[in-house]
């Protein structure tokens, strides 16, 4: 009977070992503060304060991820032409965008390009406008929330750009020869070959980069656009309840952040059993 109560101990060893504690003291955090929510009519009117804030942030990291992704695409393929011109804007482009802080960008963004480019549009369509055709456009026209979106966008596509290119050079050079050996012409080669084999190492930081757009989408506050932390700072002034009201920005920021990572590691954990096979 003495090896039993051993098995037990070291089963008990490994379980405690293999537990993600990280994970159980964020999720104890995270009930605290829904019971306080569930609990307190003050928090349940923060809440709803808060609600209207929740779709213009996921919206706005929706399309600039899509956006960001798309441009760091392109931006990645431009890394892998063969004309020496076209790598070197994409390295000048990269290196520009990520020198630059997003809240500048955003600045630069809303007070600088965003008026240019409605000038620059009036200038484009000049005649049309004499003839009637069109309106004369003005920066008001070009929303916040749009200019708070490209913003976001260029700076996470010079970062993503960075993915991609590491994704595609990690493909073994022996499956694309083997895709010109089978006559594959270079797009047929890049769309079945190269990009499915590169996605697999592209997914997690793509991920991460997910993840971190979600945090930095509350920096389109200081535009005025009704996010989360607009809407909470709003209310928090003019309720003087600052304390209460941050607590719910940090629940609403937790339960997505922490939702988001934990599909992703599912996600990880799925494609290296897919690989395995």
């Amino acid at each position: 009977m003495a090896p039993f109560p051993d098995m037990n101990r070291s089963r008990l060893v490994r379980l405690l070992r293999a537990t993600p504690w990280w994970l159980v003291a964020i999720a104890g955090l995270f009930a605290l503060l829904a019971a306080a929510v569930l609990r307190s009519e003050t928090y349940q009117q923060i809440f709803a304060a808060l609600g209207s804030g929740i779709s213009t942030t996921v919206f706005v990291t929706l399309v600039a991820f899509a956006l960001a992704t798309l441009g760091g695409l392109l931006v990645a393929l431009a890394f892998q032409a063969p004309w020496l011109a076209l790598r070197q804007v994409a390295r000048f482009y990269c290196e520009l965008v990520r020198g630059i802080p997003v809240l500048v960008l955003l600045f630069y963004m809303a007070f600088v390009a965003a008026p240019a480019l409605v000038a620059f549009a009036n200038a484009v369509l000049a005649v049309p406008r004499e003839a009637g055709l069109v309106p004369l456009l003005e920066t008001r026209d070009f929303s916040l929330v749009w200019r708070a979106i490209l913003a976001l966008a260029i700076s996470y596509s010079a970062f993503i750009a960075e993915v991609f290119r590491a994704g595609l050079q990690s493909v073994d050079t022996g499956q694309l020869d083997a895709a010109k050996a089978l006559g594959l012409s270079p797009w047929a080669a890049f769309r079945h070959v190269r990009f499915p084999l590169a996605l697999r190492t592209i997914l997690p930081p793509l991920g991460n980069d997910f993840i971190s757009m979600v945090k930095d989408s509350a920096l389109v506050s200081v535009l005025g656009v009704t996010d989360i932390t607009q809407m909470a700072k709003v209310y928090a002034s003019g309720s003087f309840q600052f304390f209460e009201t941050y607590n719910v920005v940090a629940l609403i920021y937790l339960a997505m952040t922490i939702g988001l990572s934990l599909a992703l590691r599912a996600l990880e954990q799925r494609l290296r059993r897919h690989v395995a096979r």
